[in-house]
């Protein structure tokens, strides 16, 4: 059987993508990605970023409020129970996620939980080995596996991940345990620059810790933050230990000087990481063009194709400035309207 649209990824992008394509009759396959240890290990996990995050009050449609009957009532109880206990504080990560992969289920849906391991484009339809070892083939693919932050790899700051750890100003910058609280960013480059701007709207105060005496960014963002009121650089210093408890989560940080000087403890409520993020794109190398970041390049302005015809991208895997569950949402529409009307012009 050839697949008409398969989907690889299982974040918003992907389920945006599986509802729209379902609707106009395209009867999707959602290869979701496997739930195993190596892919824990790679923060590469099914379901995309949202699964690690807790509180989501930037997406449209989910105010604050109790969800609970709701989510009972919308969410197959199975996948339900594997869930996080619900906070009745508005909607989670994991709960608006499911919340999508259910409603592509909805309407017809079908779905694997096993990662691609191989895509032949060489010839069509398209090829695909997952690790359950079977081979599938598709007249379109639609690739939408996300992108993963980058961490230091401290034991203490997974331990502290949504409970002061970040790796999104704009995603968590906003949450009650970080306002006019003292903060640290971590990096040198234009995009800590951006997360420790956005977070002086917020924040009491903003450390950015960087390990040289010159920041990497360009010069103008550089100069924004020199010159920011709210802003402290820490040069030549990075972060070796994430302090905090079970209560409180984070509550200050430890900072190792790179040139000799004595280690420097900050009590602070929140540490975000600016050192950038990897497109989870390891599979694709040889098979579509690539940025040197490793981002799929999009070679059609204001469109979802890639270099090969027939393939789709969407979300954080193509995105590297914008990276929100929105605008994954938005661009995995955007994919399925691209491959409905390239399956429609091949009939």
């Amino acid at each position: 059987m050839v697949e008409k649209v398969i989907i690889i990824g299982s974040g918003p992008a992907a389920w945006a993508a599986a509802i729209y394509t379902a609707r106009a009759q395209l009867q999707p396959f959602v290869i979701e990605g496997a739930m195993t240890a190596e892919n824990q290990a790679a923060g590469t996990l099914p379901m995309g970023q949202l699964s690690l995050t807790t509180e989501v009050e930037n997406y449209p449609g989910f105010p604050f409020g109790d969800l609970e009957t709701y989510l009972a009532s919308s969410v197959d109880q199975s996948r339900l129970l594997a869930l996080p206990p619900h906070k009745k504080e508005g909607v989670s990560g994991p709960e608006l996620v499911e919340l999508m992969r259910q409603q592509a289920i909805n309407f017809g849906t079908r779905t694997l939980p096993e990662d691609v391991v191989n895509l032949d484009v060489t010839a069509k339809p398209f090829r695909l080995s997952v690790s359950d070892g079977v081979t599938y083939e598709a007249q379109s693919i639609i690739v939408a596996t996300g992108a993963k932050a980058n961490y230091l790899g401290l034991e203490s700051e997974n331990r502290f991940k949504n409970r002061g750890v970040s790796a999104c100003a704009v995603c968590d910058g906003a949450l009650p345990r970080f306002r006019n609280k003292n903060l640290i960013v971590v990096g040198g480059g234009d995009s800590a620059i951006e997360e420790a701007d956005y977070l002086t709207k917020f924040a009491q105060k903003v450390y950015l810790v960087h390990r040289r005496d010159q920041l990497r960014a360009s010069k103008i963002m550089a100069r924004r933050a020199m010159e920011h009121e709210k802003i402290e650089i820490l040069w030549n210093r990075t972060l070796t230990e994430v302090l905090g408890d079970d209560q409180s989560g984070v509550t200050g940080a430890v900072l190792k000087s790179t040139v000799g000087e004595n280690d420097l403890r900050l009590d602070v409520t929140g540490v975000f990481l600016g050192i950038g993020h990897t497109p989870n794109t390891a599979f694709l190398k040889g098979k579509l063009d690539l940025t040197d970041k490793g981002y799929i390049v999009r070679p059609v302005p204001f469109r979802c194709h890639t270099s090969v015809a027939g393939i789709f991208t969407a979300g954080d895997v193509a995105d590297d400035y914008y990276r929100q569950a929105i605008t994954a949402a938005g661009t995995g529409c955007m994919a399925a309207l691209d491959a409905e009307r390239y399956l429609a012009a091949l009939e």
